[in-house]
């Protein structure tokens, strides 16, 4: 009798995890669509990242958008330093501003601000081991 009890229990834990499985599926499939559409920009997603997207891969919401196969997808992803599988969820909060920026100065009309200038919370300040060389003979000298 127990081991039927562990069987059902089992098979309902199943059945739960392919419903959640079916719901993921299904949603991710309309943000995709809505992203294809341009109702929803990826750059929106990245930032928010909402449930469906957060075991996303990257590439595959990047794909998602019209115009951009796995060589353009790839050529970005690399520029930026970030592996294409990737997940939307584990993405850190520089590697979400950076990629938004880039997304957002890729989709900006041509003569427009935005596609120029990024803002200060884009910028991604250069680390202290890659300073300029003024910086550096500062330190240098300050020590």
């Amino acid at each position: 009798m127990g081991k039927l009890a562990t069987i059902d229990a089992g098979q309902e834990q199943h059945l739960q995890a392919l419903e959640y499985a079916n719901r993921v599926r299904l949603a991710r499939a309309r943000m995709k669509r809505r992203i294809a559409a341009g109702e929803l920009s990826a750059a929106e997603v990245i930032l928010s990242s909402p449930w469906q997207a957060h075991s996303m891969s990257i590439s595959d919401l990047l794909m998602s958008q019209k115009r951009w196969g796995r060589a353009r997808c790839r050529r970005l992803l690399v520029s930026l330093g970030v592996p294409e599988n990737k997940q939307v969820g584990t993405l850190t909060e520089r590697q979400r501003l950076a990629l938004a920026a880039v997304l957002t100065a890729k989709n900006a009309p041509a003569g427009s601000e935005t596609a120029v200038q990024p803002t200060d919370a884009t910028r991604i300040p250069p680390s202290p081991a890659r300073g300029s060389l003024a910086t550096r003979e500062h330190a240098l000298t300050a020590a």
